[in-house]
């Protein structure tokens, strides 16, 4: 029997080819086209094993994907845009966070627990808008409710107790008003719930997340069944009655199991920074936790059984895409048994300039679409000409050249510095029309740049 992801998710992924995936990826992320073909090929081949015979699907490994190359380069950004794309558990953790048991850090088995708890989200927000349309019909009759409180008359022997028909004329009168919004300056008093407190953790392991007894659950009448009156206009007061018909609405332990699943199947842990735990037996001080984080992660990655407050999660099947600049330590430099589990290894590029002026034209999201954006709330329309594109991309790959080699990431300082003067004095501009050109760009950058010690400051 196969295995399949819940419907949602697998119909998405299996619409989408590998090529497709580059294609959606190369909307967001400029070059690097090995690293987007490798994750797009261990995503087709996650489709493919959930396709098969469980006996055999229960065989094949994921194929665990290591990226190497500099910071700003889009390592980061392909993982989670992947994710996005096939709506995909996905969370980012930073290898540097965790520390072997015994040293102060997080424990490596959190990265699971927080994947899990970002599938709640995602399968809650999925769960509410189904039933949103339900909650606010619901949150409307308690609302009328507490503006006419219904009329119940002693009924006579053997007749249905009804509301007056000239109540049930009223209520339905406040009904249109209230839809028409001629109620929304009207103040109501409604109970709402109190906030709900964190779960409190007894620390029955070595770590905070090695969760043993959740007082939320053992001392039910003391963090819930709470209330408090609360005076709200009558807008505010539909949506928190809204919000509390939801969650009444929304089935939390068929919300978890599924969470669980599709943590299983479909979860993504992307693990940046993995060249910093990187080394071997016969450090001394902060180097001397290296191998023994490896060693933990390890099991996370071979697949285990963790602990969860929700379920137990098993990590088999869960996509690991870790990631490293590698300037002073080499993937060699792992463990050989977590060099194992990462069998697709790709090089990501450094980025040119040429690169810098696609980054800033080309993506969906790109730059200046975004500075022309926020500008154009003040009514201000900007634009940059094609030399102010690459004058921009020049200096960018400049400064980097000069000083620490951040990638795209440059490009938010330049741009930063470019517009600062603009962005400050945008709301009393009185010709808003700004066209940036390359005399511009030299205009408010120019000094900097020609100033070595100077750049490395600012820019």
């Amino acid at each position: 029997m196969p295995i399949y992801l819940p419907e949602t998710t697998a119909s998405r992924t299996e619409a989408l080819t590998p090529r497709q995936i580059v294609t959606e990826l190369d909307k967001y992320v400029v070059g690097q086209h090995a690293a987007k073909r490798a994750v797009a090929i261990a995503l087709r081949n996650r489709l493919r094993r959930q396709k098969l015979p469980t006996e055999m699907a229960e065989e094949i490994a994921p194929k665990n994907i290591l990226m190497i190359g500099p910071t700003g380069v889009g390592k980061t950004e392909i993982a989670r845009r992947l994710a996005r794309l096939v709506q995909s558990p996905f969370i980012k953790v930073e290898a540097s966070k965790f520390t072997e048991v015994g040293y102060v850090g997080r424990d490596v088995e959190s990265m699971v627990r927080d994947l899990l708890e970002v599938a709640i989200n995602m399968l809650r927000e999925e769960q509410r808008a189904g039933v949103r349309e339900k909650a606010r019909q619901h949150a409307e009759e308690r609302l009328l409710d507490r503006l006419l409180p219904p009329v119940v008359p002693t009924p006579k022997a053997d007749e249905p107790i009804e509301p007056p028909e000239h109540a049930q004329r009223t209520r339905e009168r406040l009904r249109e008003q209230l839809k028409g919004g001629r109620l929304d300056q009207r103040e109501i008093e409604i109970e709402a719930p109190e906030r709900a407190m964190p779960a409190f953790e007894v620390i029955t392991g070595s770590s905070v997340e090695e969760i043993g007894i959740n007082l939320k659950e053992m001392l039910p009448g003391f963090f819930q069944g709470k209330t408090r009156t609360r005076r709200l206009k009558v807008p505010d007061a539909l949506e928190a009655l809204g919000e509390e018909e939801e969650q009444k609405l929304i089935d939390m332990d068929s919300v978890a199991r599924s969470a669980i699943h599709r943590v299983e199947q479909s979860g993504i842990i992307f693990i940046d920074e993995i060249d910093k735990i990187a080394g071997r037996e016969g450090g001394h001080g902060p180097d001397v936790s290296r191998e023994g984080v490896q060693r933990d992660i390890l099991p996370i990655i071979e697949g285990t059984t963790v602990n969860t407050k929700h379920g137990t999660v098993r990590t088999d099947h869960i996509l690991f895409v870790a990631a490293g600049a590698f300037h002073i330590a080499k993937p060699s430099d792992l463990i050989p048994e977590l060099q194992g589990r990462f069998p697709i290894r790709v090089e990501l590029e450094a980025l040119t300039e040429g690169d810098f002026v696609r980054i800033l034209t080309e993506p969906r999201n790109a730059l200046l679409k975004q500075y022309a954006a926020l500008l154009g709330t003040e009514a201000l329309d900007v634009t940059f000409t094609a030399d102010a594109v690459r004058r921009i991309a020049e200096i960018a790959a400049l400064v980097n050249e000069r000083t620490e080699n951040i990638g795209a990431r440059r490009l938010h300082t330049v741009m930063e510095k470019l517009l600062d003067e603009v962005s400050f004095d945008a709301p009393d501009l009185v010709d808003k029309t700004l066209g940036v050109d390359a005399a511009y760009v030299d205009r408010m950058l120019g000094g900097i740049v020609k100033d070595e010690d100077l750049s490395r400051y600012i820019l």
